[in-house]
């Protein structure tokens, strides 16, 4: 990356062990600010465990992590969450705006309009009140995503959020992402979605828990 290039985050060292074994090898990666990063490779490559490390979500066994001030927010795969959570679709989004004030994130009646922005964005404005646990898998992705950019937060951290969706379930989030790079945000997200990887400014390749060169994407 091009040293005058502004960052949002950046990981120096980063390893993450599980009973020995290195899930992650001595990462080190920095964040393009205001740009889409697709982390890229095969099916236990450690591109989820590298996410949840940058998300602070997961403490590495070695390394640093410095998000440089920036506010994140975390949207994991609709499979982690449990279908016994007792929350509407809209209380589920609004759980994207608790926690202290910000620029961006800001407070009542401000976060209400931010939770109803971010629901008409993916198109769940109907079932605002309908459970969490009786959406279908797109409709759960799409309340997922919807939490997240409520939150306002400066980098945006999605875990395959187009995996096994239904058309229109991946277009809005694809819009909804790409969309939001424009408003500034920093956005990683790991994905097999080629039409998603395709919109990404920057890539990221992990074979065996290390970064390996990847193409500039496709334009």
């Amino acid at each position: 990356m091009d040293a005058m290039t502004p960052l949002s985050a950046s990981l120096r060292g980063i390893r993450v062990e599980f009973s020995g074994v290195r899930a992650v090898d001595d990462v080190d990666l920095d964040i393009a600010a205001g740009a889409l990063t697709a982390i890229v490779g095969p099916n236990g490559a450690g591109k989820s465990t590298l996410l949840e490390v940058l998300a602070g979500a997961r403490r590495p066994t070695a390394g640093e992590v410095d998000p440089r001030g920036r506010t994140r927010a975390f949207v994991p795969q609709r499979a982690a969450i449990s279908d016994r959570l007792p929350l509407t679709v809209r209380e589920m989004v609004a759980v994207g705006t608790w926690g202290a004030p910000s620029p961006r994130r800001p407070s009542s009646p401000a976060r209400r309009q931010a939770v109803d922005d971010a629901m008409a964005r993916l198109d769940i404005t109907p079932l605002a009140r309908h459970p969490f646990s009786s959406l279908s898998g797109g409709q759960r992705q799409r309340a997922l995503l919807a939490q997240g950019l409520a939150s306002g937060a400066d980098l945006l951290l999605l875990d395959e959020p187009t995996t096994g969706l239904d058309t229109h379930s991946g277009a809005l989030i694809r819009t909804a992402i790409t969309d939001e790079t424009r408003r500034g945000t920093s956005v990683v997200c790991v994905s097999h979605d080629e039409a998603l990887i395709a919109c990404a400014t920057h890539l990221v390749r992990l074979e065996g828990g290390r970064v390996r060169s990847a193409p500039a994407p496709a334009r």
